[in-house]
């Protein structure tokens, strides 16, 4: 398993203002070809679910499968247009906030369900205090921009769906119901009690789920 940190997350230094979800599929393929990966699963939960979608549309032979997870089809294509733009305005609003504010506004109702541990917030807690404002608003520009509706019909590989039953960012019955009614074959698991992160939520679950798929297809695996 490889994992990588986008341009404008962790590590990776921010991008400039004009990156689009394009722009950051081209620098994951150019990362995959430096670390010399042919074609893989590639895992990607929420924002990293657009970008996998948006890797596969532009370079397909890439990708031997997908495991999107409470993700969108952008916000655009998920949710009214309002919708969109409120979202847009409150990442916006927000991430010039003083970090301690921006955790206690976020963490832990946006990700997670009430019944999550003291320490798992508190895991989360010191993650989202390590953000990058301007990487955080670009992202949120770039879902609030997309629509990938149309492309989700056209996906022609194993596509494995994973959400929380009770994600407040991506629920499952309006967005996860999407992916599932659009991905032709796709498979979906629904992991209860948990929210927009399902993956931190319920780590053993999730991490099962991934493995049974990608190990029935072979390849590398890509997660962000």
């Amino acid at each position: 398993m490889i994992a990588w940190d986008a341009p404008g997350a962790g590590a990776s230094s921010d991008p400039p203002e004009t990156f689009t979800i394009t722009d950051w599929a081209h620098v994951l393929a150019r990362f995959l070809d430096a670390v010399e990966v042919g074609p893989a699963h590639f895992v990607g939960l929420s924002w990293g679910g657009l970008l996998a979608q948006e890797l596969y549309r532009l370079e397909p032979n890439r990708v031997r499968g997908l495991v999107l997870a409470d993700t969108y089809a952008g916000w655009k294509g998920s949710f009214s247009e309002a919708v969109a733009q409120q979202r847009l305005e409150r990442c916006r609003r927000e991430s010039v906030l003083p970090t301690a504010e921006f955790v206690r506004l976020w963490v832990p109702n946006d990700f997670f369900t009430a019944d999550a541990t003291a320490e798992l917030v508190d895991e989360m807690s010191s993650i989202v205090g390590a953000f990058h404002p301007h990487g955080f608003r670009l992202m949120a520009q770039s879902l609030a921009e997309s629509d990938t509706i149309a492309e989700l019909q056209r996906i022609g590989v194993p596509t494995l769906l994973v959400w929380g039953d009770s994600d407040a960012r991506s629920p499952v019955d309006v967005v996860g119901a999407q992916f599932r009614d659009a991905i032709h074959g796709s498979e979906m698991v629904v992991l209860e009690r948990a929210g927009h992160l399902s993956n931190m939520e319920r780590p053993s679950e999730f991490n099962a789920h991934v493995r049974r798929f990608c190990s029935h297809r072979g390849g590398h695996t890509e997660r962000w």
